[in-house]
């Protein structure tokens, strides 16, 4: 008895040090609890609600262009687009490949075999593989290789993958193609910045399936975006240029200023022509969204911090109605010689033309028309107008006169015997025929070599002796001619507002004296058929030099297309120089240029033209090897404006490389007299129907009612 009551005390002692353990544990739990809620709570909960705020931008669509009389060219159309936005931070490859694997079954990148052929490359090929064998593949790398940084390490795996490795699979499956080619756009996304995986023919079905699955697809969605659409096709594209596609984004190459500027790098941008010189303006002002996201980057709030403004509206100098005749007159002149006479024009591609307002400088036309001999077509290729230089010959010889003039190697009235020119060590140098006693309006009324050849050993300080060297020939001879020609715009930019323009080849300034004489009658240095043009219309414009423009106003996108917005910015003429020379020195040459045409070389073509022209022809010997033989073309020049007394179209025209023959003396004069004849049809049909320029001012006055 007394062992089973000792054995009953014992029990609850157990018990109660039991409870008391216990008890002891929940008051340090309970004690632990309180020092963090109460110490370190806040900074738990902010952890824990921790979030951050990123700010991105999305494009607005881009500003358009109208020519002169308000017609709409340059347009945006909206299109369909599947897009992708990464999450804060990325998602993870294998979280892509996912994505595209239920992307690619509601759309597909092309129904077309080839295309999704050449969409998927090798490299896409070897990281899907590498990625459903990403152990096998990191084995090949060797305990050395894996200190070296993980783009290193990848590097060489992809290196080490091979065809038998990714040919595994069935790249003959347009499933499979499409999938990769889908997450090879997906693995293109910067965070938060939304990339257009596709925008080009997404099909209705595509559109609404994607749409309806939107909750399955993190980061895609179906949204309408826009693409540029040129209105007139080809006719004056080179010029209104090109953006990047919705899948390039930035330009590489220019990536850092982009993004310094504010862009993001999905941002589609102008690369060429006026999309590029004018970006700033068309691009207009981005609208900013602010992404609140959680700490797994997950987006929990969207705010927008500014509202996207559309770009601006450039108004051109162009006459679309001008422009598409004149590239008609170009392409139909330049087949019409080739076809005519196959063998003789066989080096023969290019006719090219610009032309101007010489007072103010707007850009009424430019063109060229190109022959392909490999693929036997007409293209249209009028950027050669500012980007190729040729030799003009005798057009610049209004130039060489007021050189001559302002030297005071000549003065109105000098005559010089038109003879042949025989220096020792060169070949003879003549005119076209040999002129005799010529006073200077006959030198260029006639287009005389020797009479320039003249005004340059004049300048140089040379003495001529038939059959014997030139002596005392001042090679900085070269540098004073070639400083007056720049005051025309020859061998120096011409101001105009494109992203990129040629200045032409100068020649070396050796002391062979000979090569000045070339210079002074155009077949040493090579110009752009727009130098050129700007050349003459200085010299219509009294000596004044203005730099070409393709914009004459900016103004603000209203959002109706019929409708013009209020005026941002108004560009006027801008005067680059004014010649220094004698305003009766440019008045003489003025008046030669007249009798070009009504007595001169040109009086052929232009004698009974009832647009008072004053024009000077040029042809320019243009030899060159091929296949090891000297081969001997011309390149024919015409430069021109009208009326004479009141100038309001200016225009250069240089055909190059055309065959060596009387049948080929009419295509620059062909081109020349149909381009004045259809600007003066022209101005006549819109003066009896009331149609000017005002209609700009009507379509604003209807946007402001």
């Amino acid at each position: 008895m007394s062992k089973k009551k000792k054995k009953r005390a014992q029990l609850p002692i157990r018990l109660n040090a039991l409870f008391l353990f216990v008890f002891l544990l929940f008051s340090l739990l309970i004690l632990q609890l309180g020092v963090v809620q109460i110490l370190n709570g806040e900074e738990a909960r902010r952890r824990v609600n921790e979030t951050e705020n990123t700010k991105s931008t999305i494009a607005v669509p881009r500003g358009l262009m109208y020519d002169q009389f308000g017609n709409l060219i340059l347009d945006n159309e909206p299109v369909r687009s599947i897009t992708y936005t990464p999450p804060k931070n990325g998602d993870s490859s294998e979280k892509r490949l996912e994505i595209a694997e239920d992307l690619a079954e509601l759309m597909t990148m092309s129904d077309d075999m080839k295309t999704l052929k050449k969409l998927v490359r090798e490299r896409d090929k070897k990281e899907y593989w590498y990625l459903l064998n990403t152990e096998e593949a990191n084995n090949r790398l060797s305990e050395e290789e894996k200190e070296l940084t993980t783009s290193e390490q990848y590097q060489l795996i992809l290196d080490r993958i091979v065809e038998e490795d990714y040919n595994t699979y069935d790249w003959s499956d347009p499933h499979l193609l499409n999938v990769v080619a889908i997450k090879k756009e997906l693995d293109q996304g910067f965070e938060l910045s939304p990339h257009t995986i596709k925008n080009e023919d997404v099909t209705d079905e595509e559109y609404a399936l994607v749409s309806e699955n939107l909750s399955r697809l993190p980061g895609i969605d179906a949204k309408i975006d826009w693409n540029r659409v040129k209105l007139y096709g080809k006719t004056f594209g080179n010029f209104i240029g090109n953006i990047t596609s919705s899948n390039e984004g930035i330009p590489k190459e220019n990536q850092d200023y982009y993004l310094t500027m504010g862009y993001s790098r999905n941002d589609r941008v102008g690369i060429s022509g006026l999309e590029q010189y004018y970006e700033d303006v068309l691009s207009g002002q981005k609208e900013i969204i602010q992404y609140t996201t959680d700490n797994d980057g997950n987006i929990v709030g969207t705010e927008t911090v500014r509202e996207g403004k559309s770009g601006s509206d450039l108004i051109l100098t162009i006459d679309m109605e001008f422009q598409v005749e004149l590239d008609k007159i170009v392409l139909e002149e330049l087949e019409k010689y080739i076809e005519n006479d196959p063998y003789q024009n066989r080096y023969m591609e290019d006719a090219l033309v610009a032309v101007l307002d010489p007072k103010t400088g707007d850009v009424m036309g430019l063109s060229g028309a190109h022959y392909d001999r490999e693929e036997k077509e007409y293209l249209d290729q009028a950027y050669r107008v500012i980007y190729d230089s040729h030799i003009p010959g005798s057009v610049i010889k209004g130039a060489t006169i007021l050189t001559g003039y302002d030297t005071g190697v000549i003065s109105p009235g000098t005559v010089i015997n038109d003879r042949p020119i025989r220096i020792a060590g060169t070949p003879t140098k003549r005119s076209w025929k040999v002129m005799g006693p010529i006073n200077d309006q006959t030198a260029i009324i006639q287009s005389s070599n020797v009479y320039m050849f003249e005004i340059a050993m004049r300048i140089s300080g040379a003495q001529y002796r038939e059959n014997e060297p030139l002596r005392g020939f001042n090679q900085e001879s070269f540098q004073v001619m070639r400083n007056y020609f720049n005051q025309f715009g020859l061998g120096v930019k011409t101001g105009i507002d494109l992203p990129y323009e040629a200045t032409g080849v100068v020649g070396e300034n050796i002391e062979e004296g000979g090569l000045l004489l070339d210079f002074a009658i155009g077949q040493f240095d090579t110009y752009t058929t727009l130098q050129l043009a700007q050349y003459v219309s200085t010299i219509a414009n009294d000596g004044y030099r203005v730099s070409p423009r393709i914009v004459k106003e900016i103004r603000q996108a209203n959002g109706d297309k019929d409708t013009l917005g209020p005026v941002i910015e108004r560009y006027s003429p801008n005067v680059l120089n004014r010649i220094s020379m004698d305003e009766e020195y440019i008045e003489i040459v003025q008046n030669s240029f007249k009798r070009v045409a009504t007595e001169g070389t040109g009086s052929g073509s232009w004698a009974n033209n009832k647009y008072d022209v004053a024009i000077k022809t040029g042809t320019a010997q243009n030899y060159f090897m091929d296949d090891g033989d000297e081969q001997k073309t011309n390149n024919l020049a015409l430069v021109g404006y009208a009326p004479y007394d009141e100038p309001e179209i200016a225009f250069a025209i240089i055909v190059p490389r055309t065959g060596i023959g009387s049948n080929q003396s009419g295509i620059h004069h062909n081109i020349g007299t149909r381009l004045i004849d259809t600007y003066f049809e022209l101005k006549e049909e819109r003066d009896r129907d009331g149609k000017d320029e005002s209609h700009i001012d009507e379509m604003a006055d209807q946007s402001e009612d």
